[in-house]
């Protein structure tokens, strides 16, 4: 397999050979820049890990050159940042037991330009050939508009697929806004309280975030555990951490769906939720 651009590359923790590392994917997750994986797509990571017949695959879509940096990284250089941090994203790899671990390698405006039909072309040809069960990607509410640009460019490399080759699942996860807005009924909710030492060690290694001026570690962490505490009013915690998914699975099962009327109707059935319990008690 190749990567268009020439500065792409795989990286496999375990050595396997890539075809091979790539074919044995159960899990993928696409992401836009490294630590994102790790703070959206964690349920995939620990349904992998320890595992030998299942296997995560990580896509990192931009080369993160754009970042926020302070401290001991106030001063370095767009090259860089991009080195430091995909040695950073590799570490997690490696720590997360990844299958794989892809990095494309594009820039930012690359994957916000909706004319851009590259990205969406090998994004197909890599889920095609990973085939997997179920993908995670960025949620079509988040605000970052990078992360927007790599969910919509997602949805339509699957689409570009033949129905037989497509995921079983596609879950759009919180990382620039999260999801405890949408209606319960509507929310898919990971519990992923299992191993909350590697949790917490897989973001705390992007230590060029962290110490740049984003405490990442405490927002993920804290995230999660404010979902499972206030997820039900009235039951006491089943768990003590769980992250939110929008279920993007109809927008790959009928093409004929818009992406934006799809999003908007989440929206507006949060809208008509808050409107039915008020009048209840007004």
């Amino acid at each position: 397999m190749k990567l268009n651009k020439p500065t792409a590359e795989f990286y496999i923790p375990d050595n396997t050979n890539i075809d091979k590392a790539i074919q044995r994917t159960t899990l993928m997750a696409i992401g836009a820049h490294q630590d994102d994986l790790e703070i959206m797509a964690y349920d995939g990571i620990l349904k992998c890990f320890q595992k030998d017949d299942k296997w995560f695959t990580g896509v990192v879509v931009t080369n993160g050159s754009g970042s926020a940096r302070d401290g001991a990284y106030k001063d370095y250089s767009n090259d860089e940042m991009i080195e430091v941090r995909r040695l950073e994203q590799k570490k997690a790899a490696f720590t997360g037991e990844f299958g794989a671990l892809i990095s494309l390698d594009y820039q930012s405006k690359e994957v916000k330009d909706p004319s851009n039909k590259e990205i969406i072309k090998e994004l197909a040809i890599l889920i095609k050939q990973a085939n997997p069960k179920i993908v995670y990607t960025h949620n079509l509410a988040d605000k970052h508009n990078t992360h927007l640009g790599v969910v919509t460019k997602t949805i339509k490399a699957i689409r570009l697929l033949e129905k037989k080759d497509r995921p079983k699942h596609l879950y759009g996860c919180e990382v620039w806004r999260d999801l405890d807005w949408m209606v319960d009924s509507e929310k898919v909710s990971f519990d992923i309280s299992g191993h909350p030492n590697l949790a917490l060690g897989l973001v705390q290694i992007f230590d060029s975030q962290i110490i740049g001026g984003k405490r990442y570690d405490l927002a993920a962490i804290g995230r999660r555990l404010a979902n499972a505490t206030f997820s039900s009013s009235h039951t006491i915690d089943e768990s003590n951490a769980i992250t939110y998914a929008m279920d993007l699975t109809p927008l790959i099962e009928d093409d004929s769906l818009d992406i934006l009327t799809y999003v908007t109707g989440h929206i507006h059935r949060f809208l008509q939720d808050v409107e039915n319990k008020l009048k209840k008690v007004l």
